[in-house]
C-alpha cells in the first residue's frame, strides 16, 4: 500500500499532447455545469416550470459527481484507466442527448444525475493517470497545468451557453456537449497512452471495496492533505453559489457586469496556477501548500472583519474574492500531489476518494448560502473563515501524526 519504491515512470512520446488531453478531460464537468446556466429561464418556460425547479438539475448533477467518483475508483484499479473512461463517457453522450428530449423538469433532473455519473469518470481517471505518467515530484506542476486548462471553462462556458441559447435554443447545448465528449473519446483513444492495464486482483465486491477505501483514508499523508484542502476548497463552491446574490442582489450590478466580474476573478486561479508551476522549481509542495493556506486564512479573516464593519464596497469585495481564489490555485494542485504520493497501487481509489470528499464537503458548505445569503456578505464569509481554519487545524494535527509515524 505504501511501498517505498515507486513504480517506473513511463517515457512519454509527446508530453505536451498528453497533458493537453488530460486537461481537456477535466473540463467536461465544468462545461456541463456552466454552459447551461444562461438557459435556465428558457428551459423553465419550455418545460412549464420555474427556474428554481430547473436549478434542481444542477443539484442532482453535483450529487451524481460525488457518488460517481466513488464508483469509478475501484473500476479504474481493476480494469485499467481507459475501459471505465470509455464506458462513462459513452453514458454521458447518451444521457446528454436524452436531456434535449426531456418533456418535463423531473426527467431533466434525473438525466442530469445519470449524466454526472458518466461524466465524472474523466476527473477521476485524469488524477490517476497523472500519477501513472509522472513521478510524484512533478505531480504538483502537472496538476497546475491541468488547472490552467480547466480554468478556461468559467471564462468560455457561460458565454458560449448564452450564445447558443439565444440563437439555437437550449436543446442545442446538450447536442454540443454530446458531440464534444464524443470527439474527446476519439482523441483519448488514438493519442492518450495506456500505461496502467489494470489489476485483476482488485475486488469489486462491496466489503473489499469499502475495506480498500478505509485503508486509503487511514494513510496520514492522504487524509491530512485531502481534508485540509477540501475545507479550503469550500471557498470556491460558496463563491460560485453566492456570487449572483452578492453582485446582482447586494451590489445591484447588471448581468453583463456580473459576467465580467466572474471572468476577472476566475483569472486569479489561472494566474496563481502558473505562479505555482514556477514556485515548484524552488520550493517543495509542502511549503507552498502551507503558505497558501496561511495566506487564505489571513485574507479571509480581514475580508470578514472589514465586511462586518461595513468598510468594503464593490471593488474591495472583488479584490478579496480574487485574492482568496488565487490562494486556491496553489492549495489544490499541491494537496492532490501530496495526497497521492504515498501510493504505488490503488491510485484510482485514492483519486476517487479525493474528488468525493472535496465535492461532498464543498456542496454541504455551499448549501448554507441559501440560508445565510441575503442583505450582507459577512455571513457567507463566516462560513469560509470557519472552513479555512478547520483546514489549518487538520494540517497541523496531521503533520504531527506524520512526524510520529516517521519516527
Amino acid at each position: 500500500m505504501t511501498a517505498p519504491v515507486a513504480p517506473a515512470t513511463p517515457v512519454l512520446k509527446n508530453k505536451v499532447l498528453t497533458i493537453l488531453i488530460l486537461g481537456i478531460l477535466t473540463t467536461i464537468s465544468p462545461f456541463t455545469i456552466d454552459m447551461y446556466l444562461p438557459a435556465f429561464q428558457q428551459i423553465a418556460d419550455d418545460l412549464g416550470t420555474t427556474t428554481g425547479q430547473v436549478s434542481l438539475s444542477l443539484s442532482s448533477y453535483f450529487a451524481g459527481m460525488a457518488i460517481g467518483q466513488i464508483i469509478y475508483g475501484p473500476l479504474l484499479d481493476r480494469f485499467g484507466r481507459k475501459k471505465p473512461l470509455y464506458a462513462g463517457l459513452a453514458l454521458y453522450v447518451v444521457c446528454s442527448l436524452g436531456c434535449l428530449l426531456s418533456q418535463n423538469v423531473e426527467t431533466l433532473i434525473g438525466l442530469r444525475f445519470i449524466l454526472a455519473l458518466g461524466g465524472c469518470v474523466a476527473q477521476v481517471a485524469t488524477m490517476a493517470m497523472v500519477r501513472d505518467f509522472f513521478p510524484p515530484k512533478d505531480s504538483a506542476k502537472i496538476f497546475s497545468l491541468l488547472v490552467l486548462i480547466l480554468s478556461v471553462s468559467p471564462l468560455l462556458a457561460p458565454t458560449a451557453g448564452g450564445f447558443v441559447t439565444t440563437y439555437l435554443g437550449w436543446h442545442a447545448i446538450f447536442i454540443f456537449l454530446a458531440v464534444i465528449v464524443a470527439l474527446i473519446m476519439v482523441l483519448t483513444h488514438f493519442f492518450l497512452p495506456s500505461v496502467y492495464k489494470g489489476d485483476p486482483t482488485v475486488s469489486l465486491k462491496p466489503a473489499p471495496v469499502i475495506a480498500n477505501f478505509a485503508a486509503v483514508i487511514k494513510v496520514p499523508q492522504f487524509y491530512t492533505y485531502v481534508f485540509s484542502s477540501a475545507f479550503a476548497f469550500t471557498t470556491l463552491f460558496i463563491y460560485v453559489t453566492a456570487s449572483p446574490i452578492i453582485f446582482l442582489d447586494i451590489f445591484k450590478v447588471t448581468p453583463d457586469v456580473y459576467g465580467a466580474i466572474f471572468a476577472f476573478i476566475a483569472v486569479g486561479i489561472i494566474g496563481s496556477n502558473q505562479v505555482n508551476v514556477w514556485l515548484t522549481r524552488y520550493y517543495s509542495s509542502e511549503q507552498i501548500f502551507k503558505c497558501a493556506m496561511i495566506a487564505l486564512a489571513i485574507i479571509s479573516t480581514v475580508f470578514l472583519i472589514g465586511s462586518y464593519l461595513g468598510w468594503f464596497g464593490l471593488w474591495p469585495t472583488i479584490f478579496f474574492f480574487f485574492a482568496m481564489l488565487s490562494c486556491l490555485g496553489m492549495t489544490n494542485p499541491n494537496a492532490n500531489a501530496l495526497a497521492l504520493a504515498p501510493f504505488t497501487s490503488h491510485i484510482g481509489s485514492a483519486s476517487a476518494l479525493i474528488g468525493f470528499l472535496q465535492i461532498a464537503l464543498a456542496t454541504i458548505a455551499s448549501s448554507f448560502v441559501s440560508i445565510l445569503g441575503g442583505e450582507h456578505v459577512y455571513p457567507l464569509l463566516g462560513i469560509i473563515v470557519a472552513a479555512v481554519y478547520t483546514g489549518l487545524i487538520i494540517l497541523w494535527l496531521g503533520k504531527r501524526q506524520m512526524a510520529r509515524q516517521a519516527a
